[in-house]
Formats: C-alpha cells, structure tokens, sequence
C-alpha cells in the first residue's frame, strides 16, 4: 500500500507506518501469509468503534443543544451503522488500500460494504492510537461532521419539533407551516413547503413527500431562527 499517498491524502504524517498499514489488513491477508508477521484490522477496528461514538456523541451535544437525548441517540445510530461508514469509506477511496487475500479479492472483497465499513472503523482506531483523540476528532471534523450538518442523515431528525422548542424558549408565537407548490406527475411528486413564524417566512423546503418538505424548510428555518 502506498503509505506517502495515505499521508498526502489526510495532511497527516504517521508515526507507526505498521500500526496504519494493519489498519487495512484483513484477515484473509494474514491467512494466506502466515509465515510473516502481519496482523489483521480486527482488534483497530474494535477500538475505532468506541473513538467514534464518543467523536459523533460529542458532535451531536454540542451542535445540537436543543436536541432530546432520544433524538440523538436515533441519530447517532444513523451515522455509525453499516451503510453510512461503507459511504465513508467509499468517498475516501479506502477500497485502494486494502491488503486481502487472493480469494477475497476474486469475490469482491474490496467493495464489500461489512468490508469497508469495517476498515473505516480500523483505521479511525489506528489514527487514534498514532496522533492522539484530538486528530481522530480532526478527522471527523473533515469527513464526517459536514455530511452530518449538510443534512445527510436529516431523515433521522425531527427538525419540526427542534423548531418549536426553539421559537417557543423565545416566548414567540406557534410556527405554521403551508405547502405552497406540487410539481410533477401524481407517481412522482415534489413538494414545496414554507415555515412561518408570526406570518413571516423563515424558510422553505422541497421534498418528495410534504412531510419531508416541511422538514427541510425546519431545518433552514432553525438556522436562520438563531441569528434573526
């Protein structure tokens, strides 16, 4: 693997290139390489769990502060499962890395999404272990929060109850919410939603159901809400 590639592409310079490199190193590598000291990713990717709930846990407290701890919990559930560190992984190229076996790779193994997920989780314990918390959490902060914040999970949030709780700490009157367009053919909808808070527009939002549209107009409406 190339090591110089993985730290240009991070803007990280590794202090145990073998602590790294087992980060990508699959069981099946090791297996049908038994005569050489190599380990697999399994106990990094142990690790690399616990580092990013705690990183995710501690995102969501602090930039959701009027989010329930159901809400979070739900949410938090969303990023760290399967599918959303597969994502992960894919976006960073991952599959490039991965040390496998000759079997492995005929089956597809490089693009299997327990696979990478799994590698994702490695090499986040891996950085953990080589440059401390503080640049697992930068890591995060690079690739893992802006989907979080650009709304990638936001059918896991209940951005319409954030609102009201929101308007209603300021003392401020109930916020109504109008579906003011339908595009498209009766199969394949859009709708067009518009929040409102004392008959002033606040935000709006289109989605493929009203309830959907109504919760992306929250979610622009709670970020203008703050600083109006």
């Amino acid at each position: 693997m190339n090591m110089q590639q993985l730290e240009n592409q991070f803007n990280m310079k590794f202090k145990n290139h073998a602590l790294i490199k087992q980060a990508f190193t699959h069981s099946s590598y090791v297996n049908e390489h038994r005569g050489k000291s190599f380990s697999d990713n399994e106990r990094l990717e142990f690790l690399g769990d616990a580092v990013l709930e705690l990183g995710v846990s501690q995102f969501l407290f602090r930039s959701h502060k009027n989010m329930p701890e159901g809400e979070m919990t739900k949410l938090r559930a969303a990023i760290v499962c399967e599918p959303s560190l597969y994502s992960f992984a894919v976006s960073l190229h991952f599959g490039e890395y991965i040390l496998l076996g000759k079997g492995e790779e005929q089956t597809g193994g490089r693009s299997r999404p327990a696979l990478l997920a799994d590698v994702f989780e490695a090499f986040l314990g891996a950085v953990y272990l080589d440059q401390g918390f503080d640049k697992a959490l930068e890591f995060l902060e690079s690739h893992v929060f802006p989907k979080i914040t650009d709304g990638a999970f936001s059918h896991e949030m209940d951005y319409k109850t954030q609102l009201q709780e929101l308007v209603q700490q300021s003392g401020k009157q109930s916020v109504d919410y109008q579906i003011v367009e339908e595009k498209g053919p009766a199969h394949e909808k859009t709708f067009l939603a518009q929040v409102m808070i004392k008959d002033r527009v606040l935000g709006s939002g289109e989605g493929k159901s009203k309830k959907e549209a109504e919760q992306r107009a929250a979610k622009k409406a709670m970020d203008r809400y703050k600083y109006s």
